[in-house]
């Protein structure tokens, strides 16, 4: 008998691919699942042939890894686990990643309006899952952490991100002076 030893390492990847099948943001946190780039391509091409005619939120088992999947406009959202995984803790975060962006984008979730706002989703991305691991799963708090263009936190709990996105502007008009 087999049994599983449970473990917090539950998401293997998030990706995010346009309606070609390109990929426009991904993380692969199990180095055993497609350690090389080329077999990540690979999958995420057969994954896109399997999915891309779907136009709401399903389920597949491909290549031992359960996958839960959301499109909207022109994006394809992904979130993938072990085979065992339970689904509906992939699908929660799922929801988190795309509820957030909607967030972010201001219901405007599409490639043009995501590609602008690449930065603020890669925080996104780490504020949900860390190597493998699910740190939050509200939309809101996640919106929250990332925000960048909140300016009323003081220094110490500013993001690095956040401080950067200060510069730059203090910067910006510094110059424009």
């Amino acid at each position: 008998m087999d049994l599983l030893e449970a473990t917090l390492y539950t998401i293997k990847a998030m990706v995010i691919m346009d309606n070609d099948g390109n990929r426009i943001l991904a993380k692969y946190y199990d180095k055993n699942v497609f350690p090389t780039a080329k077999e990540q391509k690979q999958y995420e091409k057969n994954l896109f042939q399997k999915t891309h005619r779907a136009n709401a939120s399903e389920i597949i088992m491909l290549d031992g890894l359960t996958v839960v999947y959301k499109s909207n406009v022109d994006l394809f959202f992904y979130v993938m686990g072990g085979k065992n995984e339970n689904e509906l803790i992939l699908l929660s975060v799922l929801n988190c990643l795309f509820d957030t962006i909607s967030l972010i984008l201001k219901k405007n979730v599409e490639k043009r309006a995501l590609l602008d706002n690449l930065d603020v989703v890669m925080l996104a991305f780490d504020e949900i899952c860390d190597g493998g691991i699910i740190l939050d799963a509200d939309p809101a708090s996640v919106q929250k952490r990332v925000d960048l263009r909140n300016d009323e936190l003081p220094l110490g709990e500013q993001t690095v991100a956040q401080v950067f996105q200060s510069a730059k502007e203090q910067l910006k008009w510094s110059i424009l002076k």
